[in-house]
């Protein structure tokens, strides 16, 4: 009867102990991802600022930062290999544990191509073009990071619990925690809500089970080399929603 009663216990115990282990761990992965974020802006701008602002030089340099959250960096020919295999910007199956889609997003909030004058390049270090701060060329990035969840179970719960958090989609069934219960996790007052490019992006990783999480960091820095239009054909760097 005893052991009965403890199989019973365990059983509803189980989930929530194994959960509280893994969910601690992803969201201690998830913190240092955030940091990466960070990182990542400050790197994207910095470059961009140096190389006239090429969106690929940018991108680049966001992947280069945020690699250690989710590939191989240990040496100097892992950190090659990874920068290599992503270097285009998508998650590779093989290697990510089956994710798949654009690892990073990078938006440009300023300068704008309306901006920009026709003799940038010529006038960009000419004095007499700074009659005060607001004179400065400044660079301002935002990126998202499509940062990937890989601890298993606690992935799936986090996504439904964020989801639900997000005002996306409510959550009815089983609770996973507490199996006897039913889940109610549905959209509260704290809820925030998303930009429509990323919400969407967001939702149709999900349906393919593929359990991201869209981190955002923004920089700003001062542009060393003037702005070339070349680089400005689209004002977020592609493969970036122009609605973003």
């Amino acid at each position: 009867m005893q052991s009965g009663q403890a199989a019973v216990e365990a059983a509803l115990t189980l989930p929530l102990t194994v959960f509280l282990i893994l969910g601690t761990l992803q969201l201690f992965l998830l913190l240092q991802a955030r940091v990466l974020t960070e990182y990542a802006a400050f790197r994207a701008v910095r470059t961009g600022s140096v190389k006239y602002g090429d969106c690929e030089a940018m991108t680049h340099a966001a992947i280069a930062a945020l690699l250690p959250s989710f590939s191989r960096t240990d040496s100097p020919s892992a950190l090659g290999a990874s920068f290599r295999a992503h270097r285009e910007d998508r998650y590779k199956p093989q290697l990510d544990m089956g994710f798949n889609g654009t690892i990073v997003w990078v938006t440009r909030e300023s300068p704008r191509l309306s901006t920009l004058s026709a003799t940038e390049e010529e006038d960009f270090d000419d004095p007499a073009r700074y009659q005060s701060v607001e004179d400065v060329t400044r660079l301002e990035a935002r990126i998202v990071f499509w940062y990937p969840l890989r601890i298993p179970f606690a992935d799936w719960v986090l996504t439904r619990m964020f989801l639900a958090h997000m005002g996306l989609r409510d959550y009815s069934a089983a609770d996973p925690l507490q199996p006897v219960h039913t889940a109610a996790w549905t959209q509260g007052v704290n809820a925030f809500s998303l930009e429509t490019a990323i919400r969407q992006e967001l939702l149709e990783r999900i349906e393919r089970k593929e359990y991201v999480f869209p981190l955002q960091a923004t920089h700003v820095m001062r542009m060393m080399t003037p702005p070339r239009p070349q680089y400005f054909a689209t004002q977020n760097c592609p493969p970036t929603p122009e609605t973003l």
